[in-house]
C-alpha cells in the first residue's frame, strides 16, 4: 500500500483544500467550520483564523459524542456531530461561520454535517 503522500485522490484533495482555503478566511466575527472526515471518523471546529485558536470542536471521538445513544452509520454519526458542534457555537455565541469543507466533496457525511449544523441555529 502507498503513503497517502503519493495517492492521486489524496493530492487531488489537498489541491482542492489549498484552492477553498485561499478564498475562505475566518475572522472574528464570522469564524472558518472546517471538517475533516476519515474512513471511521469525522471531525468538526470552528476556527478563528487571526489568532489560530480553535473555538468549539467536535467529533465522534468527542466524550460528548460517546455519551450519546448510538446511531447506525456514518452519515447519522456526522449528523450528529453537525449538531453537537452547532450546539456549543451557539453556547458560546457564535451564529454566524463560513464552511470549509477541506477539499471533499460536499455530498453524503460532508454535507449531512453541514445540514445538520444549519438546522441547529448555525448560519452560512
Amino acid at each position: 500500500m502507498s503513503s497517502p503522500g503519493t495517492n492521486p485522490r489524496y493530492i487531488a484533495r489537498l489541491k482542492r483544500k489549498k484552492r477553498i482555503r485561499r478564498k475562505v478566511e475566518g475572522v472574528e466575527s464570522r469564524p472558518r467550520l472546517t471538517v475533516f472526515r476519515s474512513d471511521k471518523h469525522i471531525y468538526a471546529q470552528i476556527v478563528n483564523d487571526k489568532t489560530g485558536a480553535t473555538l468549539v470542536c467536535a467529533s465522534t471521538l468527542s466524550p460528548e459524542y460517546r455519551e450519546m445513544q448510538p446511531v447506525k452509520g456514518k452519515i447519522n454519526a456526522a449528523k450528529r456531530v453537525g449538531e453537537l458542534v452547532a450546539a456549543k457555537a451557539i453556547e458560546k455565541g457564535i451564529a454566524r461561520v463560513v464552511f470549509d469543507r477541506s477539499g471533499f466533496i460536499y455530498h453524503g457525511r460532508i454535507q449531512a454535517l453541514a445540514d445538520a449544523a444549519r438546522q441547529k441555529g448555525l448560519d452560512f
